[in-house]
């Protein structure tokens, strides 16, 4: 039986006669799909020259939607307009965060410091120790200051002063000048109403008038009638950084003197300690060293007020900023000749400690400083033992064999049980400056 057919023995093609009677002499066909495919190649290739104007139109809406969508993400800080001086203030003080505190991712570190410094403050203080301590108290103060530059804000002010007066008539101006420099009505009303604001801060940015404030000619004028005295903590921490960065040392000098040093004080007498962000405002005045010492330091050492209690939460501060060496010796130099009194000695062994490499002129004034106390009729603290103690150690070899006897003959008048024999074994193991200079030239 023969095979049968199957579809893969079906021809594929017929003959070639009738191909060549149905095709008219064209071998083959394109089909539909091939005639698409080729159509449509010719379109992209005449389409590389250019876009239709639907095509434009579609490109034109999406081109600008990503536009908008960026200048919303970017805010206004491409299309804020310049507003002259009032905004200097705030970028200057964007900028120093930027820069000193990072300031203030310095904020836990802060913490830290006064978690160390209630650590401290829990030290029970012996109360005939610190009776003792109280007895040495000096006297003294002095105040300088020094007046900025005019500037717009100043002029804007005298402008509405004059045309203040110029309402009254010309009597209200002859009344007006033998008083002096006063603000206008306006004005007071303004920063009264921005010291209230003050006495409920809690975070946020300070009124813009506020910061306006350090660029004014007679700014301790505006500055009091917004009664710092009622400021918050806060406040006085945002503002201590607002007037730092802005003033110069002696201006700056003045705010801590009026504001810190006042406020320092109220609290650690009224509270028995003292407010974190009002610590924070003292660690951040002493990043102005010369405006701190003269406003704060010096000033508290010279009151003749100055608890045991206040000096070793100020110690505290200064143990833990970083100080340059000309403004430590400096300090010391004016503790060291400055009536003696308790603080001092606190004082004197915590910069003492900072190890710097003190000029010989300030080593000769500690030296001096000690032998003071040579005929001294009463019993000293034991602070002032210790801050000897750190002096011997830190510097036994940067006095002259004179000096060194004239120090040992002091530690014999002036006994500790326990702190005389080390200070005594720290001189005696130096080298004095004058031997090391001989080897040196040798």
């Amino acid at each position: 039986m023969p095979k049968a057919d199957t579809a893969k023995a079906k021809q594929r093609h017929d003959p070639l006669h009738v191909e060549l009677d149905h095709g008219n002499g064209i071998l083959t066909q394109k089909n539909k799909r091939a005639k698409k495919q080729a159509r449509k190649g010719e379109e992209e290739d005449a389409g590389q020259g250019y876009v239709d104007a639907s095509m434009s139109r579609k490109i034109l809406s999406m081109a600008k939607e990503q536009q908008r969508e960026i200048d919303e993400e970017e805010g206004t800080a491409t299309k804020k307009p310049s507003r002259g001086r009032f905004t200097s203030l705030e970028d200057d003080e964007e900028a120093w965060e930027d820069e000193e505190g990072d300031y203030y991712s310095d904020e836990a570190e802060d913490e830290d410091d006064f978690e160390e410094y209630h650590e401290i403050e829990e030290l029970e203080v012996d109360p005939e120790e610190e009776a003792l301590f109280n007895k040495y108290m000096g006297r003294g103060g002095e105040d300088e200051d020094e007046g900025p530059q005019e500037t717009l804000a100043d002029k804007i002010m005298a402008k509405v002063r004059e045309k203040e007066l110029a309402e009254k008539g010309p009597q209200a101006q002859e009344d007006e000048k033998p008083e002096g420099v006063m603000l206008p009505p306006k004005v007071i009303e303004v920063y009264q109403r921005v010291g209230e604001l003050l006495t409920r801060y809690r975070s946020g940015k300070l009124p813009k008038v506020f910061k306006m404030i350090p660029s004014l000619k007679n700014w301790e004028d505006v500055l009091y009638v917004t009664q710092p005295e009622g400021w918050t903590p806060n406040a006085v921490y945002e503002a201590t950084r607002l007037f730092v960065s802005n003033l110069k040392a002696k201006q700056s000098e003045m705010f801590v003197r009026m504001v810190l040093l006042e406020r320092f004080r109220d609290d650690v007498q009224n509270e028995k300690t003292l407010n974190y962000h009002l610590y924070r405002s003292l660690k951040k005045a002493l990043y102005k060293p010369a405006a701190f010492f003269k406003g704060f330091l010096f000033p508290l050492c010279e009151s003749g007020t100055c608890t045991l209690r206040e000096a070793v939460i100020v110690g505290s501060i200064l143990s833990k900023v970083s100080i340059p060496i000309l403004h430590s010796a400096v300090a010391l130099l004016r503790l060291a000749e400055m009536d003696y009194a308790g603080p001092n000695s606190l004082f004197i062994k915590v910069l003492l400690d900072k190890k710097y490499a003190l000029p010989y002129r300030v080593v000769d004034a500690m030296v001096f400083h000690f032998m003071r106390f040579r005929a001294h009729p009463t019993t000293l603290p034991v602070i002032w033992h210790q801050s000897f103690l750190v002096f011997a150690q830190r510097y036994k070899n940067d006095i002259t064999p004179d000096q060194r006897d004239g120090l040992l003959d002091v530690v014999q008048a002036q006994t500790h049980h326990s702190i005389g024999p080390e200070i005594r074994r720290e001189l005696i193991s130096g080298k004095p400056r004058d031997e090391v200079e001989m080897e040196i030239d040798g």
